[in-house]
């Protein structure tokens, strides 16, 4: 496994807040769900699942003729996701540890795909589209949230990237940051009936926050350009970086645009 995908692993596992009261992505996870035509007695693939958000409220709709498989490759969040389980006594629902990248299934096994939060997260996108393409039935459908190029402070980042070292900082979001690349990429994996919802969104955060800090360790999934950086060219960029965020705040605190992508479209 490589670091990157460790990273992430040790990341998640650590997770133990992720649906509880305050957090988005419970309400994110309802959202996607609404957003798709799931009907009793069909098969679903949650894609990395995490605690189950999806998964679960999945696998209630679908009744006890549906079934689902959530896969996620953090030992700690599916073990949040099996307690869930127990106490609602759902036997429609299995829970697969593995790489959401590298998972394999026969070919037409799956009425519906879904992955809520994590498109964003597997470095090799249009592949992963190609097997969720090949995973399905005819006329299923795949179904996922990711955030828009405006998002998590992207933008000011590559600002501030540019300004430092005259060079293009490549988009933390890509290559869905934008609907008509969501648009594109489906249509050439083969899907049809395209269709992205924008949802705005963001909330303001105190100075202190830890989700505005920005380091060598931040994802990157396609390569983080900030490991290519020497600790002095780090240093300024977080000096830089930080100077740009105090100038952000107001009373309320710093603005976080999460403005997210909820997309949809038919084999």
């Amino acid at each position: 496994m490589n670091q990157y995908k460790q990273q992430v692993i040790d990341f998640f596992n650590q997770r133990i807040a992720y649906d509880q009261e305050g957090s988005r992505h419970p309400q994110e996870a309802a959202q996607l769900l609404s957003f798709v035509p799931l009907q009793k007695q069909q098969r679903a693939l949650d894609i990395a699942t995490g605690t189950g958000l999806v998964a679960i409220s999945a696998a209630q709709k679908l009744g006890v003729q549906g079934y689902v498989v959530g896969v996620d490759f953090s030992p700690g969040m599916l073990a949040q996701a099996k307690q869930k389980v127990e106490p609602l006594g759902l036997t429609n629902i299995e829970f697969v540890e593995a790489d959401a990248e590298a998972v394999d299934f026969m070919p037409e096994s799956f009425d519906v795909i879904l992955c809520c939060s994590a498109i964003t997260y597997l470095p090799d996108i249009p592949k992963t589209l190609e097997k969720w393409y090949r995973f399905l039935r005819p006329g299923g459908f795949v179904a996922f949230t990711c955030p828009a190029d405006t998002a998590y402070l992207a933008p000011l980042q590559g600002k501030v990237y540019t300004e430092l070292f005259n060079l293009s900082l490549p988009h933390i979001n890509e290559p869905l940051n934008t609907p008509e690349k969501c648009r594109n990429l489906l249509l050439q994996s083969g899907f049809r009936e395209i269709e992205v919802v924008i949802e705005p969104s963001g909330c303001y955060l105190s100075l202190d926050d830890g989700r505005l800090s920005w380091s060598e360790s931040s994802f990157y999934p396609r390569g983080n350009p900030l490991s290519l950086l020497s600790a002095q060219q780090l240093e300024q960029l977080q000096r830089k970086y930080r100077a740009e965020i105090e100038q952000l705040a107001t009373d309320a605190g710093v603005w976080q645009d999460m403005t997210t992508f909820f997309v949809k479209a038919r084999k």
